[in-house]
């Protein structure tokens, strides 16, 4: 069993502490766990509210699902941390290109035979959602790896953010290319896979009853809107960045293009 720290993070557009996000990992959660913001101030704070949520759960026993090649937490930091951390991945080879210092488990996420019952009391994952064959088989199979009051953190894109839709729907060796025009990166690194979102929407009453029939407690689902797809189409990009902050105030979570989800499985 972890302890249950208070942990806020700030409104992305006011810089006022958001009171659906406050004291997320008590025992009993806010009254509502929803929220929003940018999406750029998902990437800027995660790495920062990550290692807080590290730090203040009081986890030992920590996983990075999916995190293969990169992992969400340096050596230094594990070093001085003293936490048992393990990566977690399907893929050998996208493991392989993790520093050799780092303990590593190959296993599928959703498969009930992958991990022990109760063995991590914190397990994360960015980017890793939305390749999933069965979101719920995830969920469910982390709350089972969790120890009681255990918490996973998760960060996914969403649908039906226009990207995403077109991730989705057109064939994979086209949206290698496009995603290579639009928005480079290191395909060796950082290698592209087949996107499914299955579950991956933002924050709505219909996803959070489905996590409560899993029975986690939801912390925090915070939605996110914008993105960087259209950095290169100038007229666009400041027509979508607009839209983004008018969303901000005026949200519809079937527009979000991320989110960040913090669930918890109970202490009884």
């Amino acid at each position: 069993m972890i302890s249950a720290p208070h942990l806020s993070i700030l409104d992305a557009t006011t810089g006022n502490t958001s009171p659906s996000s406050a004291d997320l990992v008590r025992p009993t959660a806010p009254a509502s766990p929803i929220s929003y913001g940018l999406s750029q101030s998902a990437w800027d704070e995660h790495p920062e509210f990550l290692q807080r949520l590290v730090r203040q759960s009081g986890a030992r026993r920590v996983g990075d699902i999916g995190g293969g090649a990169n992992p969400m937490l340096s050596p230094d930091y594990l070093a001085a941390s003293g936490i048992d951390y393990t990566l977690i991945d399907i893929e050998e080879g996208e493991l392989a290109k993790a520093p050799a210092c780092y303990h590593k488990l190959i296993g599928d996420v959703t498969n009930p035979s992958c991990g022990a019952d109760g063995s991590f009391d914190l397990v994360f994952s960015a980017m890793l959602a939305e390749h999933v064959q069965s979101g719920e088989a995830l969920h469910r199979n982390l709350f089972r790896l969790l120890s009681r009051g255990g918490l996973a953190f998760h960060f996914f894109p969403t649908l039906y953010s226009p990207p995403f839709i077109a991730n989705y729907l057109l064939p994979e060796k086209l949206t290698g290319k496009l995603l290579n025009i639009f928005n480079p990166r290191d395909n060796y690194q950082q290698a592209k896979f087949p996107a499914l979102y299955s579950w991956c929407r933002g924050p709505s009453r219909r996803q959070l009853d489905r996590l409560q029939e899993i029975g986690y407690e939801v912390a925090m689902y915070r939605g996110f809107f914008g993105h960087t797809y259209y950095k290169k189409i100038p007229v666009v990009r400041e027509i979508s960045a607009a839209f983004a902050r008018f969303l901000v105030k005026h949200p519809v979570p079937q527009l979000t293009s991320f989110s960040w989800l913090l669930l918890r499985k109970p202490e009884r």
